[in-house]
């Protein structure tokens, strides 16, 4: 009796133990990586603001989040081909220029009419208010999770040629746009010979004579080193250019809720210190841009601006029906 008694036991124990074992082992949790390309270098604000993301992601979900970044384009060379990689699913995230997004949703080029923000605040109400979180819902249709919008500012013209103060002065001129019809549609419409090229390729066809102009925001600029090769820059404000963080949705669909949350709630603390580090850059490498690398700044006076305002508005008629004259005018009241 004693020993079936002993056998017993030491059955139960080793039952036990094997139990304890496959629950601590079921209990493990899961890694979850997430990689994140982008085109600018470490020291643009999308990186540094990145950076931090990665910190507080990685520390808040106690290390089952892993975040790592690949700057200066080299996973891929233009944003279109990264936002294909998270469509796909080659790639979990990327954060890309808004412009080129509109290849994959039409709705998307609302954001790259003309002049249509006066400010960047106009942009940003529009942006994280009713337009642009009801365009971030759409894009799930396509693929993709729509985090949170940030910033790379207000685009404008340089150039190798002369102060450009007039659509007149663009007559001709070989000038690179982004992938993105309506950008290319504006920049026709005030005379410069205009087409798309990749941006990783762009300081070298600048340099090769190429392209006589490009536009970007200041940021691009000066980190790509197109001071180099360019000497004008026109501060004209022509289109107010967004990034967005982009997700793979059916990467994000599979997280687990509380992970969901963070990446979420920490996407949106990117936006806010984004957008102060974009400014504060913005500020800063003009004034380098200016004095300690030379090159030739004008800003348009309101009439100026003007005359590029009406020299474009053919553009919101050509692409009115594609983008909605409802969402043209949401966008619009962002001014008011």
């Amino acid at each position: 009796m004693k020993k079936a008694s002993l056998g017993l036991l030491t059955a139960g124990l080793v039952a036990m133990m094997v139990a304890c074992g496959e629950e601590s082992s079921g209990a493990q949790e899961d890694v979850y990586e997430i990689r994140v390309a982008h085109l600018v270098n470490e020291e643009q604000s999308t990186h540094v603001a990145l950076e931090s993301f990665k910190e507080r992601v990685e520390e808040r979900s106690g290390g089952q989040l892993k975040v790592e970044a690949y700057p200066n384009g080299s996973l891929y060379g233009s944003d279109r081909e990264a936002i294909e990689a998270v469509q796909m699913g080659n790639l979990e995230m990327t954060i890309p220029a808004v412009a080129p997004l509109s290849g994959f949703n039409s709705s998307f080029m609302v954001f790259d009419l003309p002049f249509l923000f006066e400010t960047k605040e106009a942009a940003y109400s529009a942006l994280d208010g009713e337009l642009g979180q009801g365009l971030i819902e759409d894009l799930e249709q396509n693929g993709f999770k729509g985090l949170a919008f940030g910033e790379n500012g207000f685009r404008h013209i340089t150039n190798n040629d002369k102060p450009v103060e007039t659509p007149e002065d663009l007559q001709g001129m070989r000038l690179r746009t982004m992938e993105n019809p309506v950008h290319t549609a504006s920049f026709r419409s005030l005379g410069a010979d205009a087409s798309p090229f990749a941006f990783g390729e762009l300081y070298t066809a600048l340099q090769q004579g190429t392209y006589d102009a490009m536009e970007s925001p200041i940021s691009l600029v000066y980190t790509s080193k197109f001071h180099e090769v360019q000497e004008y820059l026109t501060l004209s404000d022509h289109f107010y250019a967004a990034t967005i963080l982009l997700m793979n949705n059916d990467f994000f669909n599979d997280l687990p809720e509380e992970l969901k949350e963070i990446v979420v709630e920490e996407s949106e603390n990117y936006r806010d210190e984004q957008r102060k580090i974009a400014d504060a850059q913005d500020e800063e490498w003009l004034e380098l841009l200016q004095n300690d690398h030379n090159m030739q700044v004008n800003e348009l006076s309101p009439e100026q601006k003007e005359a590029f305002v009406e020299a474009t508005q053919s553009v919101y008629d050509d692409f009115e029906e594609e983008i909605g004259a409802d969402l043209i005018e949401l966008a619009r009241q962002a001014n008011e």
